[in-house]
């Protein structure tokens, strides 16, 4: 058997978990002020008379309002100079002020009112007929259509990622402390989910565990979301539609993740229950190996579409592929992460942006043999004046993932 899987109740293996969060820090103020400038600066640079944020986490990123975009639009204005705006619907007000960290004026609307003239009336209020705009990359159409439609046809609407994008993809010492916590979280549920495995059990159970688990390390939500895969399950990156119970020899394929303080954790482990074939042996090697190469690629100033390329030819190299084919990777080697699981930068050929200090990628080249298993390791590192270094250490082995005999 697996070292490390099987032999525990689940009561057992929460016993033996605890609360990790009691001495996090939440990100300062000075840090939020910090982040506007420096996207007033880019926006400059961009020839930009203002941004505008969204609902969700671009708006928290840059102001520390927790706000979810929904049918109705709220968000915030950031101007080139000066303070921002908020918009928020009148009936609203009271409990947007609770949420929102950074004071600033706030434009409010009535239910029969249109917030976009008066978001347009604003800025041609502060910038005259014409002006060039940038819009949150996550904002949802109508709100980007009502914009349009409400400003004069010499205002130019156009992306703000270079500006949001830009501030995001590079992570402070404050955001890194709480990614950093996050994954250690992940890590502790993931060992603890592997000791409560029986032949037989369902994904339901071992989802429902993982969940409560996580929030007994003091993720207050639970999981953010959890992936758990059985034998040719595995083989479907994010899973399928009636999973199947766990049988003795099945590859074991779990990634999951969760939130502190805004931020997330993201970790896959992929071993087997009882004892590895030797395909599953040989095959999780590769990935292994795959990882391995697409971090030894992560240099200061190399593009990040290079980390994909060299775990592409390692796996090309042992008869995989080539590029998206199966048996091989069918998907870019990692992504960003910090207040969205999936966020700028991307680890894919196509990106030329230089791997830069702050930033922070998921590392995950999954091996996929099309009816059969598949493999994924993934964890994440960021970057180092230095070089790359590891939010949490990679699987040893097939025989001890979590290095729980080394």
């Amino acid at each position: 058997m697996t070292i490390g899987v099987g032999g525990k109740t689940p009561a057992e293996a929460l016993s033996l978990l605890s609360d990790m969060t009691g001495d996090l820090q939440d990100i300062p103020l000075s840090e939020f002020h910090t982040r506007i400038h420096k996207a007033q600066a880019l926006m400059k640079e961009q020839g930009l008379d203002a941004i505008y944020l969204n609902a969700g986490t671009n708006l928290y990123y840059f102001t520390g309002t927790r706000w979810r975009a929904s049918e109705r639009m709220v968000g915030a204005v950031l101007p080139v100079e000066g303070e921002l705006v908020y918009i928020v619907p009148h009936f609203e007000l009271d409990t947007f002020k609770q949420h929102s960290l950074i004071e600033a004026p706030l434009l409010t609307w009535q239910e029969h009112e249109d917030p976009y003239h008066l978001t347009a009336q604003w800025l041609q209020e502060q910038f005259g007929e014409s002006g060039k705009l940038g819009i949150d990359e996550s904002t949802q159409f109508f709100v980007s259509d009502g914009l349009r439609q409400s400003l004069s046809d010499s205002w130019q609407l156009t992306s703000a990622t270079p500006v949001t994008a830009e501030c995001r993809g590079r992570k402070s010492p404050n955001e890194l402390a709480l990614m950093q916590r996050a994954m250690d979280m992940t890590l502790e549920v993931h060992k603890a989910t592997a000791s409560i495995l029986y032949e037989g059990i369902s994904v339901a159970e071992v989802t429902a565990f993982i969940d409560e688990a996580h929030r007994k390390v003091g993720a207050p939500a639970g999981s953010y979301f959890c992936i758990v895969l059985f034998g040719p399950d595995s083989a479907f990156p994010h899973g399928v539609k009636t999973p199947k119970n766990l049988e003795a020899g099945d590859v074991v394929l779990i990634d999951t993740g969760c939130q502190v303080k805004e931020y997330l954790s993201d970790i896959t482990r992929t071993y087997v229950f009882g004892e590895p074939t030797e395909r599953q042996r040989a095959m999780w090697q590769v990935e292994k190996n795959a990882q391995a190469a697409a971090f030894a690629a992560a240099k200061p100033g190399v593009p990040g579409g290079e980390v994909d390329v060299a775990a592409r030819a390692y796996l090309a190299s042992q008869g995989m592929g080539p590029d998206y084919e199966t048996p091989g990777c069918p998907h870019r080697t990692g992504h960003g992460i910090g207040l969205d699981i999936h966020e700028w930068p991307y680890l894919v050929r196509s990106n030329t942006k230089p791997l830069a200090t702050g930033m922070c990628f998921s590392n995950e080249p999954m091996l996929v043999l099309p009816g059969e298993f598949g493999i994924r390791l993934e964890d994440h590192f960021y970057m180092t004046d230095e070089g790359p270094r590891w939010f949490t250490e990679p699987s040893l082995s097939i025989d001890d993932p979590f290095a729980l005999k080394a």
